[in-house]
């Protein structure tokens, strides 16, 4: 167990970012896609799949308030902040016990929710402090490489979740699937404990090693300075115009993928687990050979141009796929779509993820990076909250015409502005 150090192994980082993501990723698929798509094919109304959907998402949103203390508080004999990975990490297994007490989930949604937020609440933590570690440990010429390797591990998660469990949903009941996500994160959670950061780090804490740690803690700047320049970060204009362009940009694309798969069960009858099967399966095996090549690109041409390459292939996309909305009836084209959709996240977290990972700053770069991902996790909540209102007033397609025109122009925007706001780094 020696051997298994962070900072001496690339391929552990890799491996490493990579397991743990898919490990947020199985709530994911399970919560956020198989049971969307059961509470859509059970014809419950819109805007209550959609509270759903937004109060699962809510704890994801808030992450800003975690990253200062997993800052303040981050020394530790184990490892720096994976103290807090390892606890919110067994604290996630239990609360995800807690779906076993859900027997129907159309009639028990109110717990249904309370059991997912609960859960969500500590797997936020768990991946502000994932992401602290991995900007304070992956080298900067490894980020774009690292940062595939945590999209491809979260989008395999969900793959696990979305098709797998909907899959036991379906064949066996709610319980066994969620017995099965429940024994899979706590066999990560067992492996988390094995690995250590740094050469020196321990297993398990001695009371010496603890009255260290416990002083430098005491050391670290106060959880008030840590907002305070949390925010001086976040609101410097070039950090402002980058995020601002990345978070609507995830807006839309949270607005038509719920809107979509809405139309797709709704309006042309497709089943919730052939749907869940499709996003969980080829659509989330295809993401990942595409990010996998995507890191590399990220780390070889510099995350800025392939950002703007990915919004204009994308919002060319929507454009095109919409205007043949009349032709969606067909299974073939129908199917496309949602597999090229599904590429929509992956590939755009590929090119802005490194992109904020430069804006963080030294002390505070877990803090600030949390914040970002909050503020993403931020927009696709609204996304799939305001969808579920407006779909009574307009259609997918319409809403995907006008997602696509958004999408464009930042791609333009980003074209006339974003060197001045980053200069694109090549690997050596």
């Amino acid at each position: 167990m020696k051997s298994l150090v962070l900072r001496e192994s690339a391929g552990l980082r890799y491996g490493t970012f990579f397991y743990l993501y898919g490990m947020q990723g199985i709530p994911a698929g399970f919560g956020l896609t198989a049971m969307v798509n059961y509470l859509n094919a059970q014809h419950l109304p819109v805007q209550a799949v959609a509270t759903f959907t937004a109060m699962v998402g809510l704890p994801w949103t808030v992450q800003f308030v975690w990253g200062p203390l997993i800052d303040k508080y981050q020394y530790s004999v184990i490892g720096h902040r994976k103290q807090w990975v390892v606890l919110t990490q067994l604290v996630a297994v239990l609360a995800s016990l807690l779906l076993l007490l859900v027997r129907e989930p159309v009639a028990q949604l109110s717990l249904l929710t309370t059991a997912f937020v609960v859960h969500s609440i500590f797997a936020s933590i768990q991946d502000a402090s994932v992401d602290a570690i991995a900007i304070s440990v992956v080298p900067e010429a490894e980020r774009g490489r690292v940062n595939a390797c945590m999209r491809g591990g979260f989008l395999l998660g969900i793959s696990a979740g979305a098709a797998g469990l909907s899959w036991l949903l379906h064949r066996y009941g709610f319980f066994w699937a969620a017995l099965a996500q429940s024994a899979a994160l706590l066999v990560f959670t067992i492996v988390t404990f094995f690995i250590r950061l740094d050469s020196t780090d321990q297993l398990l804490p001695s009371r010496s090693q603890r009255r260290v740690a416990l002083a430098q803690n005491a050391d670290n700047p106060s959880v008030q300075w840590l907002f305070k320049e949390l925010f001086r970060a976040i609101s410097e204009p070039r950090s402002l115009r980058l995020f601002g362009g990345i978070a609507l940009a995830y807006l839309c694309f949270s607005v038509f993928g719920w809107a979509y798969s809405f139309h797709l069960i709704r309006e042309l009858h497709w089943s919730d687990s052939k749907l869940s099967m499709l996003q969980g399966g080829w659509g989330s095996l295809s993401s990942l050979v595409l990010i996998g090549a995507g890191g590399m690109v990220a780390d070889r041409i510099g995350p800025a141009r392939l950002q703007r390459w990915v919004l204009g292939a994308l919002g060319t996309f929507l454009l095109l796929f919409c205007s043949l909305s009349f032709w969606w009836h067909r299974e073939a084209l129908a199917t496309l779509g949602l597999l090229v959709w599904n590429l929509a996240d992956p590939s755009l977290s590929v090119a802005a993820l490194p992109l904020l990972m430069t804006l963080c700053r030294p002390q505070i770069e877990g803090s600030q990076f949390t914040t970002y991902m909050a503020l993403v996790n931020l927009s696709g909540v609204c996304g799939s909250y305001i969808t579920g209102w407006v779909l009574q007033v307009a259609s997918a397609p319409t809403l995907g015409l006008g997602c696509g025109l958004v999408v464009l122009g930042l791609c333009w925007l980003l074209g006339r502005r974003q060197q001045q706001v980053l200069p694109v780094v090549s690997a050596p």
